[in-house]
């Protein structure tokens, strides 16, 4: 696998107010963009520092993927994802080496962006996602 850096880490909260005002108020950092996903069932919130971003995922239902997480495991670090190019190569490649894909092929996240996701079983209890921005390309 390819992977070109540390595109965020995402961080499941019950309140996103609430979790903004920590981010911003405590820690100094900006708050640049707050959007629904809503096949997914969430919102989000973004921040930057340095290249990397922090994704913070209030649940918009509690049968969502992040309510579901906070339910069995409270709030915290939820996942990490990597900036990558030609993610279906990737994806093709992870599954060849017996990598369990969540995500066969890629589909719309946040910010515009292709993501899909490898199953924590197979990656040592890390739920990983795999980032391309074709804008970019």
């Amino acid at each position: 696998m390819e992977l070109n850096y540390i595109e965020h880490i995402g961080i499941a909260v019950k309140d996103l107010p609430s979790a903004i005002g920590y981010y911003e108020d405590i820690l100094g950092l900006r708050c640049y963009s707050i959007e629904e996903v809503k096949d997914q069932k969430v919102k989000t919130a973004f921040f930057k520092i340095g290249q990397t971003k922090i994704e913070l995922l209030e649940s918009t239902s509690p049968d969502g993927p992040i309510g579901k997480f906070i339910e069995k495991k409270g709030e915290g670090i939820h996942h990490i994802a990597f900036a990558v190019n030609n993610i279906e190569t990737q994806l093709g490649n992870a599954a060849s080496k017996g990598i369990h894909l969540i995500d066969e092929k890629p589909r719309k996240g946040a910010e515009g962006l292709e993501i899909a996701f490898l199953h924590p079983r197979s990656t040592f209890g890390v739920l990983t996602e795999l980032c391309e921005n074709k804008k970019q390309l």
